[in-house]
C-alpha cells in the first residue's frame, strides 16, 4: 500500500509555531526513513492555530532534508497569485530538487473573507475561473503557448528542467472532472467532509487525457487519522482532532487541546450528536483496523494512495501514527 502524509502544522495548545514548523521537519525525515510515497504541506491563513500558510517555502526546506520521498503542496491556493508566479515558484522548486516535487493546487481561499482580500492587497479576491487558471498555469510551467498575450510574452525560468507532477486537489467531486481532461492527478479530500465515492473517481478516470505531468489517472485520497498500539488510545488521542473540528464549524481556530482537556471538554447534547456523526471523517484504531478500513476504500472505490494527516497533540503522537502505519503497510 502506498502511504503519504499531510501536514497542516497544526499549533498545540501552550505551543509556538515554531514548534510546529520543527515538528513538520521531524515527521518529514521520519517519513522519508520509513517509505512514505510523498508529504504535502497545507495552505491556511490569518489563524494561529495552524503555521502552515506559505507550503511552497516549506516544501524547499524540506526537499532539502530529505533524499527520495516526494514533496509539494497540499495546496497552493491559487486564486491568491499569478500564475506566472505559480510557474516560477516550482519551477526553481523542481530544479533544486529533480523528480521530487509537486504542485498540488487548490480552489478554495484557504481563510477567511479578511485573508482574502488581504491576498489581493485590498482589491476584489480572484475567486472566478480557477479551472480556466490552472490550464495557464501547466501551460506556463511546460513554456506552451497560453492563448494570452499576457504569459505568452514572457518565459517562466528557470528553463528545460525536470517539471513537477501536477495535482488538483477537491472534497465533493465538483473538479473530478477536470482534473481528467487537464491530466493532472486528483486529490481527493476525504478527511474534510466525507463524501468520496467510485462515482466521482471514475468520472476522473474517464474524463482522463495523458499529459506531460501524468501519463496516466492517478488518485489519493486524504484521510485524518489516529493511531497507537490500542483501539482505546487512539480513540483517546483523537479528541483534540475532533474538538478542533467542533470548533471549525463554530467558526473558532483554536490552539490544539491536550488529550485531557478534550476528553474532558463540556459538550452538550447537540454537540455529542455532532461528533458521532462526523465519526467517519477520522479513522481511530491500532495501525491494522486503519489499514484494514483504508484497504477496504481502495479495493471499494479504486484508487492507488493514502494520505494521511495527523493532528494529534504531541509531537510524539503525531510521529508514533506514521510509524506504526509504516510498520505494518510496508512489509
Amino acid at each position: 500500500m502506498k502511504l503519504s502524509i499531510l501536514d497542516q502544522m497544526p499549533v498545540a495548545k501552550g505551543g509556538t509555531s515554531t514548534e510546529a514548523h520543527a515538528g513538520s521537519i521531524e515527521i518529514a525525515k521520519l517519513g522519508d526513513a520509513l517509505g512514505y510515497e510523498r508529504m504535502w504541506l497545507a495552505e491556511h491563513h490569518n489563524t494561529t492555530s495552524i503555521a502552515s500558510s506559505a507550503p511552497e517555502i516549506s516544501a524547499a526546506h524540506l526537499a532539502a532534508i530529505t533524499n527520495r520521498m516526494r514533496i509539494g503542496t497540499g495546496g497552493v491556493m491559487m486564486m491568491h497569485y499569478s500564475p506566472y508566479k505559480i510557474a516560477e515558484v516550482f519551477k526553481t522548486l523542481s530544479a533544486l530538487s529533480p523528480g521530487r516535487i509537486d504542485l498540488g493546487v487548490g480552489r478554495a481561499p484557504g481563510g477567511d473573507m479578511a485573508a482574502m482580500v488581504a491576498l489581493a492587497s485590498g482589491k476584489r479576491p480572484y475567486v472566478d475561473e480557477q479551472y480556466d487558471k490552472l490550464e495557464t498555469i501547466l501551460r506556463i510551467i511546460n513554456e506552451k503557448p497560453t492563448g494570452d498575450a499576457v504569459y505568452d510574452a514572457v518565459v517562466a525560468a528557470p528553463s528545460k528542467i525536470q517539471l513537477p507532477e501536477a495535482w488538483l486537489l477537491g472534497s465533493t467531486g465538483q473538479s473530478a472532472r477536470q482534473a481528467g481532461e487537464m491530466g493532472v492527478g486528483y486529490s481527493f479530500a476525504q478527511f474534510f467532509q466525507g463524501q468520496l465515492s467510485k462515482r466521482i473517481l471514475d468520472i476522473y478516470k474517464s474524463a482522463f487525457r495523458p499529459s506531460y505531468y501524468m501519463p496516466e489517472p492517478k488518485i489519493l485520497v486524504t484521510y485524518a487519522a489516529s493511531v497507537a498500539e490500542t483501539t482505546e488510545e487512539a480513540q483517546y488521542l483523537s479528541m483534540p482532532i475532533q474538538i478542533s473540528r467542533l470548533n471549525l464549524m463554530r467558526g473558532r481556530l483554536d490552539p490544539t487541546l491536550s488529550p485531557e482537556e478534550a476528553n474532558d471538554y463540556p459538550l452538550t447534547e447537540m454537540d455529542k450528536m455532532i461528533l458521532e456523526q462526523n465519526r467517519h471523517l477520522l479513522l481511530a484504531g491500532t495501525a491494522e483496523e486503519v489499514l484494514d478500513q483504508i484497504q477496504t476504500h481502495m479495493d471499494l472505490y479504486g484508487f492507488d494512495e493514502a494520505m494521511i494527516n495527523c493532528n494529534q497533540f504531541s509531537l510524539d503522537s503525531r510521529l508514533n501514527t506514521y510509524k506504526f502505519l509504516a510498520e505494518k503497510a510496508f512489509v
